[in-house]
């Protein structure tokens, strides 16, 4: 597989945290980027960090970046219709005969669905058991064929519980805001954001049309087993325990618990070289304390 320069002119569509991560560290590699929000006082925050902020519905702005992007990251979660950067960047694409080096799409191991804690590879079927798992099966397949239909290079970035700097169990611990679930068990995986981005530009330096890649730590494990850690560290009490199906826990994070998988990250350290800096969730936290 051929490496590729890493510093590239790079289109997030979808400019939070991830979309902001990447972008900041496609400008520190001596790039460039531009990224989307609706939100005024979003694209206020990232211009002042140096990203070209835009408003998806200025077609001509959106246009005139998708021509000058050798490398463009769709991060905005799919709704109902379908996936939102597929209906503007598609199109823009084809008006301006772009093609890109690179396409990542980021989507979810929610489209694996419950396995029971059984081990998880990017080649198994597909059993999305909630709206938002099955929303993200339609957005892959709508880029993969894309990619084919129009000869693009498109990767598919599968990721687990995304967490790291002013978002993780820490940070809740800190604000009063963390509830210590339980579901004996239920184990998922984590993924450092530092660790997402090193892995989009791993694949940015070796790209794969078709490349599917889980993105996640080496440790699967408990919610509350991380919980439990990072209060003592921090020298807190620990929340009330409440069971899963407790009536206090929110309809929104009971379906969280409904999936119990190992994900593995074998593929992406094989083929991308890409080894998380923060292989457990500890090494994750521990900074953040």
């Amino acid at each position: 597989m051929t490496e590729r320069t890493n510093t590239p002119s790079l289109l997030v569509f979808g400019g939070g945290y991830v979309g902001a991560a990447t972008a900041r560290a496609a400008i520190a590699g001596g790039g460039t980027a531009s990224a989307t929000s609706r939100d005024p006082a979003r694209r206020a925050a990232l211009q002042a960090e140096g990203i070209t902020a835009i408003d998806p519905a200025d077609r001509d702005a959106l246009n005139a970046a998708v021509s000058g992007a050798t490398a463009i990251l769709i991060t905005a979660a799919p709704d109902a219709e379908g996936c939102p950067g597929a209906r503007a960047l598609i199109p823009a694409l084809s008006a301006a005969e772009a093609w890109p080096d690179w396409i990542g799409y980021i989507s979810s191991t929610a489209v694996y669905g419950d396995r029971d804690g059984g081990w998880v590879f990017e080649g198994d079927a597909l059993n999305a058991a909630s709206v938002e798992g099955a929303r993200r099966v339609r957005a892959e397949s709508h880029w993969l064929d894309a990619g084919q239909g129009m000869g693009l290079t498109v990767q598919i970035f599968r990721l687990p519980g995304i967490y790291g700097p002013g978002r993780s169990a820490v940070d809740r611990l800190r604000d009063g805001t963390a509830r210590l679930v339980r579901k004996p068990g239920q184990v998922f995986n984590r993924i450092h954001v530092d660790d997402i981005v090193s892995g989009l530009f791993a694949s940015m330096a070796r790209p794969r049309p078709g490349g599917i890649y889980n993105l996640a730590d080496d440790a699967p494990a408990p919610a509350d087993e991380v919980i439990e850690w990072a209060a003592v560290r921090m020298g807190l009490p620990l929340p009330e325990a409440v069971a899963w199906t407790d009536p206090s826990v929110s309809v929104t994070m009971r379906r969280f618990y409904l999936d119990s998988k190992r994900v593995s990250n074998a593929r992406a350290k094989a083929e991308l070289g890409w080894r998380p800096a923060y292989p457990t969730w500890r090494e994750g936290l521990e900074p953040l304390v």
